[in-house]
């Protein structure tokens, strides 16, 4: 029952993805019967020319009819141009339509476990399904089912000839079914070469300065060019295939042509044929069997194309699945956490059980334990990052699922880890992109996070474009605009993950500063902290270990079990950090 939704949810993608185009197809593929029809001017030219202009000695016979061929041969001309046209039109309007919600699906992948090279192949199938659509491969669908035509004329001719004609275009069919057999697995497997190879070549650019400073890139080189090697030879195989078959296609054409004049001669001679027949049935019989040729020639891009068709299907049945909730009220009271359990998207492995606790408006929870033991994880289901395999977070009551993606992210403050700016201004990264901010938002945000002096010495302020990932900035300048992002809007859940792990005395003070403000507008903070400094704000302190929350109370009395053993407390070793460090 399962399989048989998940095939409907996919028609219905097709459909979707397709509605409004089934339209043109149509009136391409009556495009194509016109051109085709005219494709037959050079066979009846010939025709003419020898049957009739020749017999006669009549110039103005051959001045007519070239005319009229000139004429036809111009018709055809246009129409195939305009075919051309709309088909690369055709390609552009689905990338409209499709673009963005591939690129929605791939800006999700990664948080469920997928790499960022699988991520961005979305993007490239769009690519690839338009540069097909302005290439050949389509002139050779659309031709294929007029081949009968030309066929047909042919055995107008001499229905031997036909026969001859019909055979030949069966032998070509036979060399497209094998073409399809024998590529279809290896465009599967020739894909998956480029995503690993695409993945090995984006880990070693993000781990560029690693790489460089340890003296490995040699291995990393080494280890793409495995990657690579695998891709190329499946490439190539692939190729071989298609070059092979589009070679035998051409020369049983070309033989098939020499048949067929070899055949009309002999009829000619037997006195069943004109002499001019025999040059028309030539030309008729080579156009019927070229766009069986042309797929041939042009199949590996079919396959490709169509596969990757397949995958966006996928991917908009997955965006046609997501019901819009209800808009809701904006929270104002609590978050509950209830019983959830976390799994790593990628491997599945359980990284959090079982944790529940409770926050109020106007409080601010620290969490701390040791490395590995589930924190960024806690922060990354709270944020709505990764899913919760069992139990809720609950905004004023309600699942995150209840609101809208767009809706929740402002709801939400978050600072990961690894802060990552976008390539653009200061502001547009505060902003979260918004196109048109408010400049007051923007600057308030900034304040609250401490920035604001920093970026107005900046040569171009607020307007200072920042580069790819914000590479020009130190550690703590990207992890302070970071803070300004996740304030920006004053969002009512704030979670912040190691927020001064890069950060000085004085930005420091301006997180705490942050998080007191937070506070006081009635919002709540969590705080997912290694330093101490970062407790200096909050109410409650929560320990997790091992993938377990162990304690969680009022701050004084967690810290007081962590310096003192003997209490009941549950506390990991690791956090035993806080009393060589300073008391908070």
């Amino acid at each position: 029952m399962r399989q048989r939704d998940k095939k409907s949810s996919t028609n219905r993608s097709a459909e979707k993805l397709t509605k409004g185009f089934r339209s043109v197809a149509v009136f391409l593929f009556l495009m194509s019967g016109i051109i085709n029809i005219l494709a037959l001017t050079g066979a009846f030219y010939m025709l003419q020319i020898y049957d009739r202009a020749l017999t006669s000695a009549s110039i103005p016979t051959l001045l007519a009819i070239s005319l009229l061929a000139v004429g036809l041969y111009f018709f055809q001309g246009l129409f195939d141009i305009l075919r051309s046209q709309i088909l690369v039109r055709v390609g552009a309007r689905l990338d409209r339509k499709v673009a963005p919600l591939a690129h929605q699906v791939a800006v999700d992948m990664p948080r469920f476990g997928f790499s960022t090279a699988e991520a961005l192949e979305r993007g490239r199938d769009v690519d690839t399904v338009r540069g097909f659509l302005g290439g050949q491969g389509p002139v050779a669908l659309f031709d294929l089912p007029w081949m009968p035509l030309f066929i047909a004329f042919v055995y107008i001719l001499h229905p031997l000839l036909g026969a001859l004609a019909v055979g030949g275009a069966v032998v070509l069919t036979l060399l497209t079914i094998i073409t399809e057999l024998m590529t279809r697995n290896l465009t599967s497997a020739t894909h998956h070469a480029v995503v690993t190879r695409n993945a090995i070549a984006d880990s070693n650019a993000r781990n560029a300065e690693v790489i460089k400073a340890m003296g490995f890139a040699a291995r990393a080189v080494a280890r793409f060019n495995r990657a690579n090697e695998e891709h190329l030879m499946l490439q190539t195989r692939a190729n071989d295939v298609t070059g092979t078959f589009g070679a035998i296609s051409r020369v049983l054409r070309m033989i098939l042509q020499s048949a067929v004049l070899g055949l009309g001669a002999y009829l000619t001679i037997q006195g069943e044929m004109s002499p001019g027949a025999i040059i028309a049935a030539s030309v008729a019989s080579a156009r019927a069997l070229a766009p069986i040729d042309l797929a041939i020639g042009n199949w590996k891009g079919v396959v490709a194309a169509r596969a990757a068709y397949g995958r966006l299907k996928e991917t908009v049945g997955a965006l046609a699945s997501i019901t819009e909730p209800l808009e809701l009220p904006a929270p104002q009271r609590s978050l509950k956490v209830e019983g959830i359990t976390v799994a790593a998207p990628g491997s599945g492995r359980v990284l959090l059980s079982d944790v529940t606790f409770e926050l109020k408006a106007g409080e601010a929870l620290g969490v701390i334990g040791s490395s590995g033991g589930g924190k960024t994880t806690l922060a990354r289901a709270l944020s709505g990052i990764w899913p919760t395999l069992r139990g809720s977070v609950r905004l004023d009551d309600a699942e995150l699922s209840q609101y809208a993606d767009a809706k929740l992210g402002s709801y939400i403050g978050f600072l990961p880890q690894e802060v990552a700016l976008l390539d653009g201004t200061i502001e547009d990264n505060i902003a979260r992109l918004e196109e048109a901010p408010d400049p007051r938002a923007v600057v308030s945000a900034a304040m609250a996070a401490g920035v604001h002096p920093m970026i107005v010495r900046m040569p171009d302020g607020y307007k200072t474009e920042l580069g790819p990932q914000g590479a020009s900035l130190s550690g703590g300048q990207r992890q302070r605009i970071g803070l300004a992002r996740a304030l920006y809007g004053d969002p009512f859940l704030v979670v912040l993950d190691e927020p001064n792990s890069n950060l000085d005395a004085e930005g420091e003070a301006a997180l705490t500063a942050a998080i007191e403000n937070v506070k006081r507008r009635g919002g709540i903070v969590v705080v997912i902290a290694h330093r101490p400094s970062a407790l200096a704000a909050v109410d409650t302190v929560a320990v997790v270990q091992n993938g377990r929350m162990t304690a969680f109370g009022p701050k004084e009395e967690v810290l007081a079990a962590i310096l003192h053993p003997s209490a009941p407390v549950a506390v990991p070793a690791a956090a035993t950090k806080v009393k060589e460090r300073a008391a908070v």
